[in-house]
């Protein structure tokens, strides 16, 4: 066990005292950021206020704000939970690169330890650093207002943090061994980088595209994370603007509001609820595991 341990925590120095490497880990959610305070909350409010059909009287301005800085939130998160793994695994490739990892394959540890040890150091250094910025987020929007966050709410967005991590690290595990040289994992995480905002519905909502887009999108176990992120920081505050309107409109605008800003995953017809799409990113991320396994063993074999 020692062995894993220690496997484990090299891998997790190793992104840890690259610098480059953790800042663009977060480019995505960096960039996301900022096109939210320049363009995009705008759009996001004025849709908002736009579905409200005479009740803007009725709902205040300031549970507006605070409902689109929650969808921010999920937004950076959700962003957040695809890039770092990414990052993080990519020192599978630089080891094979530097032939590091014919070395480390010629002591005594199983193989099985050596490919999990890399995955337990990026699931861990993904849920620290996607930790960090729920936490801030957190502290922002209290500083703002109140949120109607509940303590239980606090513990499941952790808990989805988690899972996401431990998800989107299994299937960029699978990607990653496939890779041969550093160059070729850099060119498609910019590709990813520029694409992860759209699939998870940050920067447009995914119901604004057609059935088929939305089905493809929610394949990916983020999408499903970016969703439960929504249901856990912003239900509160659904309840509350719901309450607020009293009944006026039957639940109209919050429904209208959780279908255009995908609350639940939707894809070929079925839409998830959270515990279905729990279940759904658990099976991926054991098909993965396996999967990375298997794909270790067939890579050292041929070496």
């Amino acid at each position: 066990m020692k062995d894993f341990i220690g496997f484990t925590r090299r891998n997790m120095l190793i992104y840890f005292k690259d610098f480059l490497a953790v800042l663009f880990s977060l480019l995505t959610s960096i960039i996301f950021f900022l096109l939210y305070i320049l363009f995009l909350k705008g759009t996001f409010v004025d849709a908002l206020t736009g579905s409200m059909k005479g009740l803007e009287n009725i709902v205040s301005a300031n549970d507006i704000d605070m409902f689109a800085n929650g969808i921010l939130l999920s937004g950076i998160l959700g962003s957040a939970i695809i890039t770092v793994p990414y990052t993080c695994l990519q020192t599978i490739v630089k080891d094979k690169e530097a032939g590091v990892d014919s070395d480390i394959c010629a002591t005594p540890m199983k193989r099985w330890k050596i490919v999990l040890s890399y995955f337990t150091a990026s699931s861990i250094c993904a849920f620290i650093m996607t930790s960090l910025i729920l936490t801030a987020g957190l502290a922002v929007l209290s500083f703002m207002g109140d949120p109607h966050i509940s303590a239980g709410s606090v513990f499941a967005a952790y808990g989805t943090v988690l899972l996401g991590c431990v998800s989107s690290t299994a299937l960029f595990m699978v990607l990653m061994l496939m890779f041969k040289s550093s160059s070729t994992s850099t060119a498609f995480f910019g590709i990813l980088s520029a694409a992860a905002g759209f699939i998870i519905g940050a920067y447009i909502p995914l119901s604004q595209f057609s059935d088929g887009v939305q089905s493809f999108c929610n394949l990916f176990p983020a999408c499903h994370i970016t969703s439960m992120f929504r249901n856990v920081l912003l239900s509160g505050l659904a309840e509350k603007i719901d309450s607020t309107i009293g009944g006026l409109d039957n639940g109209a605008f919050i429904s209208a509001m959780k279908e255009t800003f995908s609350f639940n995953a939707k894809s070929f017809g079925y839409s998830f609820g959270n515990s279905a799409s729990v279940v759904y990113i658990c099976i991926i991320a054991l098909i993965c595991v396996a999967a990375m396994t298997v794909v270790y063993n067939k890579t050292y074999k041929r070496r």
